[in-house]
């Protein structure tokens, strides 16, 4: 259930118009939501005192963008490392989702241009939504979902579940890249297919409009293709932490530098990418 959502705005207003989707789904709709904006170090105090007022601005017109209650709407407008105050606020408010912008940088790209979403992305445990620069944010019609057999998967699922239920004309995409099989292969009775025969017999039971599909080859390229095909309004993907809990304040470093499935496809999807988590 996202009852509390923690949207990062840095005036592009990406993130802001991927939340006006979002808000079109009934799970969502009694959402609290908290608007963020952090403004970094600056060398003087006239600097800051630009940048806070520049900040504010960017602030106040993202809470003006939202379609929702502006009872629910809680501003904040804070200093420091955006990655770590980003990171933060979220556990503060022990946020159920954080929506953020991102370049889509790949692997070392990220860490030598200290990118924001990257290091949140692998800082937190929380679920997250990422919205690419050159991404078109669309109403939310189709939903893919990417199945495996591990946990991960799973509760990607059920968070799939949750969102679509009770919406109206959307359909579920159950997908499964099988990485033995051929890159160009395609098969045909997807729904024959073990793990997706048992989401898709959950999906039928809950009345959820759902379609399986099936390929082979690399996970990563295989989904981000699949998504592309089947033109995807929003893709779920499970990422588990696989940190243990001594070290959750240090980096993952197969998601830092970006050897991670779940960090090619945030990179390469062409679609918001909605990343669960689950621990290890």
């Amino acid at each position: 259930m996202i009852r509390k959502i923690l949207i990062s705005v840095a005036g592009r207003g990406l993130c802001e118009e991927m939340f006006n989707m979002l808000a079109e789904i009934p799970a969502i709709q009694q959402a609290s939501v908290t608007v963020l904006h952090v403004v970094p170090p600056q060398v003087t105090a006239e600097a800051m005192s630009a940048k806070l007022e520049e900040g504010g601005k960017i602030l106040a017109d993202a809470v003006k963008s939202l379609k929702v209650d502006p009872s629910r709407i809680t501003p904040r407008l804070k200093q420091g490392d955006p990655k770590n105050i980003v990171t933060q606020v979220a556990d503060e408010e022990e946020t159920d989702l954080i929506i953020m912008g991102s370049r889509g940088l790949t692997r070392l790209e990220a860490i030598l241009e200290n990118s924001v979403s990257q290091y949140v992305f692998q800082l937190s445990s929380r679920p997250m939504l990422l919205v690419k620069d050159d991404v078109y944010v669309k109403q939310i019609r189709r939903i893919m979902v990417a199945m495996d057999k591990s946990d991960a998967a799973q509760n990607s699922f059920e968070l799939a579940l949750s969102l679509v239920r009770d919406m109206k004309n959307v359909q579920l995409y159950l997908a499964r890249v099988i990485p033995e099989a051929k890159p160009d292969q395609v098969m045909s009775n997807a729904e024959a297919d073990p793990v997706l025969a048992e989401a898709a017999a959950k999906a039928k039971r809950l009345g959820v409009s759902y379609r399986c599909v099936l390929s082979g080859g690399k996970p990563g390229p295989g989904i981000c293709e699949l998504a592309e095909d089947k033109n995807i309004d929003l893709l779920i993907l499970g990422s588990p932490d696989r940190r243990p809990s001594m070290a959750k304040s240090l980096v993952d470093l197969d998601r830092l530098l970006g050897n991670s499935l779940s960090d090619y496809v945030r990179v390469k999807a062409n679609c918001p990418v909605l990343l669960s988590r689950t621990t290890t």
